[in-house]
């Protein structure tokens, strides 16, 4: 006798097995990812005229920049400003942090306001990653 459970355990697996059985993406090739700002939450006041923001991801594996292996990125924060296009490369401009190293968390010096922070990931040239999904939190600096 077949249950909900087990059917709905049978229709992941044959997904799975129609995309080739990894779980990829059949379009894009890439797993399923995306970027979040575990810290500071959204709407927080902070005061010292600095924020430490802290990074996860899921479906992709932080590297270093210019490390050149499937499914991997890094770090980048657009700070009060749009983001770049996904599939264009991220300048190195005012209001952008290239976390290249492979860090997960920065301490940005932010004046007294209200600050939009954006969480993308690059490829190992900096072009932003099309798949993966950003992050945005809003934070006040006292």
């Amino acid at each position: 006798m077949v249950n909900a459970r087990s059917g709905a355990v049978g229709l992941v697996l044959a997904g799975l097995l129609a995309c080739g059985g990894s779980g990829e993406s059949a379009h894009e090739g890439r797993l399923a990812a995306e970027v979040e700002i575990a810290a500071p939450a959204s709407g927080e006041a902070v005061g010292g005229g600095a924020v430490i923001v802290q990074l996860t991801v899921r479906g992709v594996e932080i590297r270093p920049a210019g490390t050149d292996e499937p499914n991997t990125g890094h770090h980048h924060l657009f700070v009060d400003r749009d983001i770049t296009p996904p599939g264009e490369t991220i300048p190195a401009e005012e209001g952008i942090i290239h976390l290249g190293g492979g860090q997960t968390e920065a301490e940005i010096p932010l004046e007294p306001g209200t600050h939009t922070i954006i969480a993308v990931l690059g490829d190992h040239e900096h072009v932003r990653l099309a798949e993966v999904k950003t992050d945005t939190v809003t934070v006040v600096v006292n």
